[in-house]
């Protein structure tokens, strides 16, 4: 099966990828570096576009070097981040806010927003759930604990008067990384996933799952961040020209991809083929990219909710949380940054 194999060679070459971006010392030396992170999934267009077409080395000029990590999951990045062997990082709201809260001074912050939606519930074909009622007894799928996908598929099931097994209830909660979720999928092991894309995409239409919502329908205006830009704001401060021209690149990035949707898709595939050794099918990458809302926009209000519903689940500590200054803001002139809520 063509997935399955995508699958399981991309999981492969991004543990792999990662590893490598993770074994250098975070001491060495990064003067005229700006070291970049992000995931080999199409929420993360921004960056695997910039980087393929160069745009992002364009604004750099010859005094800066880009050099790039591949990571499965935000909390890698995050530690890279603490680590100081990255610099910036495209993730999802979760390792954002929990990057800004748990970082020394609040080093982590968010830049700009990459991605809006994106994400979906998808049922078994052999599983009958048509509404929230019907998640009694159910084995759901979502990836890591605190992951994005994780707190809305638990805030979902509290809205709902469910609980997990794991706190008295009937909903069993596998959390997974998501080729996992898919080997599940296939064995029907699972009744349902709620996956970003394109892993929703292809439960969807490679494996005949029925898309019981977009997550995006249960957000005010019908969008949420899914994928922001982070930093390090020591490298920002220190470096704020070569920040202003990255995100001058960035927001070209997000308006060349919105031009043109195709011409995204093969820089997608071509990424995925280079950098892992196979690619997706041209209708799983238009459908998942349709799915998104590629967007600069950080869409603070959905920030601050999403805090909100993770703090009600008891992932941000027992002593309350604050997000005061979780945006860093450059003025137009690109002189210095400062902190806005």
């Amino acid at each position: 099966m063509k997935t399955r194999s995508v699958i399981f060679a991309s999981a492969v070459g991004i543990i792999l990828l990662s590893v490598l971006g993770m074994s250098l010392n975070s001491e060495d030396l990064h003067d005229n570096k700006l070291r970049i992170a992000y995931f080999p999934n199409i929420g993360h267009a921004i960056p695997i576009v910039g980087i393929e077409k160069g745009f992002f080395e364009v604004n750099m000029g010859n005094t800066t070097k880009i050099e790039t990590r591949v990571f499965d999951s935000g909390p890698q990045a995050i530690e890279s981040l603490f680590a100081n062997s990255i610099d910036l990082a495209y993730v999802g709201p979760g390792p954002a806010i929990n990057g800004f809260l748990n970082s020394e001074n609040h080093n982590v912050k968010i830049l700009a927003g990459a991605a809006s939606g994106g994400a979906s519930f998808i049922v078994h074909p052999q599983s009958e759930i048509n509404s929230a009622s019907d998640f009694v007894g159910k084995k759901i799928a979502a990836p890591q604990i605190g992951n994005t996908q994780d707190v809305s598929l638990r805030h979902y099931l509290s809205e709902h008067e469910l609980k997990t097994a794991d706190r008295g209830g009937s909903v069993i909660v596998y959390n997974i990384p998501n080729p996992d979720i898919y080997t599940l999928f296939v064995k029907g092991d699972i009744d349902g996933a709620w996956v970003a894309e394109p892993w929703a995409t292809i439960l969807e239409t490679e494996l005949d799952g029925k898309r019981l919502f977009h997550e995006e329908e249960l957000w005010p205006n019908n969008e949420f961040a899914s994928v922001l830009l982070i930093a390090n704001t020591n490298y920002v401060e220190k470096n704020p020209d070569v920040i202003s021209n990255f995100l001058d690149s960035h927001y070209q990035t997000v308006t060349w991809i919105n031009q043109n949707p195709l011409d995204t898709r093969i820089v997608f595939n071509d990424f995925l083929d280079s950098h892992l050794g196979q690619s997706l099918s041209d209708d799983v990458v238009d459908i998942a990219l349709s799915n998104l809302v590629i967007t600069g926009d950080p869409l603070p209000d959905s920030i601050h909710s999403f805090a909100e519903k993770a703090d009600a689940l008891g992932y941000l500590g027992r002593n309350g949380y604050d997000l005061s200054g979780i945006f860093y803001y450059f003025d137009t002139n690109h002189i210095e940054g400062e902190n806005i809520t």
